[in-house]
């Protein structure tokens, strides 16, 4: 089957599978291709799509920028289909719960789960009247479900691709299943479609949210402060002689392990790669890197921030990595990373790479609340040469359009 188009976006992108799922469903499929916004949004592009947002979609015939245009598209394709609707009442219902996925939905989504995630500015009272919005758009969403299996008719429609996909971000950050009880009829709308096979196949496996994602600080450095000089302490009466069994002190419960800990031990030394990174011009320090690195102990990866085109002024990315940092307290031991901003004002992007123990991403850093807003790919050791300039440039921040940054050590 020919690809009726190309789309760009970032991967796993829920408003690209939106087009996709309707696509599948009229026998159709897109050429889905990964956008990188650091390097590929040039003149050309800008001059297709002036926003430099993606997802995008070209071909010969059209060139679309909103991603409920692009699904539009693809429903339409097929002449008569059941996506669409087949009665003018049914059409103008479609276009409805499409409309109420952009404005009742999608945008009170984006204002209350944006400043979470250090994207928006988080200003509480601005995130609570989102969070407020959204469940009043849910609560209406939810009384007209309560007799219904899907929102037009009796099959799938585009209505139901459009709202289930905008529903995600929400089901999965920050409805956990106290807030979901509340609506249980979207709830049950929500799991029962996204268990179809075409929905799987384009959106994956979705695993609900079980701990509200919430707004963390960027932490601030602090003085200490002066130590009062202790006062000289009486002198103590002698104490009475005690039993023996009381004269043992309790022993402290042994700390939980890591799995980490429990690997073979390395050679290479995360704390001294740190040391020699802090001390050291990173020319310098790379060398020793490389001659100690232990690939069977270790493993590198590169990391890039999944929704870079919603970045805004830079200041607020470099915010957004520090709050990810923030949430990674239990990782210090094991890890070490270099992340930065790449850009200028409403077009940068977030990107870096980390070292870790072992050969998986582990707990202690997939288990952090925002883990689930980057992309990590390994680095295998066959490619470590042809990535060698590339991860010192991380490491050093040496690139031209490098505004900011932050190192986790």
């Amino acid at each position: 089957m020919s690809p009726i188009g190309t789309i760009k976006s970032y991967p796993n992108n829920p408003r690209v599978a939106k087009a996709q799922i309707a696509a599948a469903y009229n026998g159709l499929e897109f050429d889905v291709q990964a956008f990188d916004l650091s390097k590929d949004r040039s003149p050309e592009f800008l001059a297709k799509f002036p926003l430099g947002k993606v997802p995008v979609f070209e071909s010969a015939e059209v060139n679309l920028a909103e991603s409920s245009a692009i699904g539009y598209y693809a429903a339409a394709l097929k002449e008569d289909s059941a996506l669409l609707g087949k009665t003018a009442v049914d059409q103008a219902l479609i276009m409805q719960w499409v409309l109420f996925s952009e404005t009742e939905i999608n945008t009170h989504s984006s204002a209350w789960l944006l400043p979470l995630r250090g994207i928006w500015p988080y200003l509480k009272p601005n995130v609570d009247a989102a969070a407020t919005n959204y469940k009043r758009a849910l609560g209406a969403l939810n009384t007209v479900l309560l007799t219904k299996t899907y929102l037009v008719g009796h099959e799938i429609t585009y209505a139901d691709i459009a709202i289930v996909t905008s529903l995600i971000p929400a089901f999965t950050h920050v409805l956990d299943k106290a807030a979901r009880a509340e609506f249980k009829n979207v709830t049950r709308y929500f799991t029962t479609v996204t268990a179809k096979p075409l929905f799987q196949k384009y959106l994956g496996k979705i695993t609900l949210c079980e701990t509200p994602l919430k707004f963390v600080p960027a932490k601030k450095e602090t003085k200490k402060k002066e130590a009062a000089p202790k006062k000289e302490a009486a002198p103590k009466k002698e104490a009475a002689p005690k039993a023996a069994a009381d004269e043992e002190e309790a022993k402290p419960a042994p700390k939980p392990k890591s799995k980490l800990d429990l690997l073979p031990p390395s050679p290479f030394i995360m704390d001294a790669w740190k040391r020699e990174y802090s001390n050291n011009d990173t020319k310098d320090a790379i060398k020793w890197f490389w001659e100690h690195f232990d690939p069977e102990g270790y493993s590198i990866w590169k990391v890039d921030y999944k929704y870079n085109d919603e970045l805004t002024l830079t200041f607020m990315s470099n915010n957004l990595i520090g709050g990810f940092y923030a949430r990674l307290e239990r990782a210090h031991k094991y890890a070490f990373g270099s992340m930065i901003v790449r850009g200028e004002n409403n077009n940068n992007t977030i990107s870096g790479y980390f070292v870790v123990r072992g050969q998986e991403v582990p707990y202690e850093i997939y288990d952090a609340a925002d883990f689930g807003s980057y992309n990590f790919q390994k680095i295998e050791p066959s490619q470590y040469e042809e990535k060698k300039d590339e991860i010192f440039k991380y490491f050093a921040w040496d690139f031209e359009d490098c505004v900011d940054g932050k190192v986790f050590k």
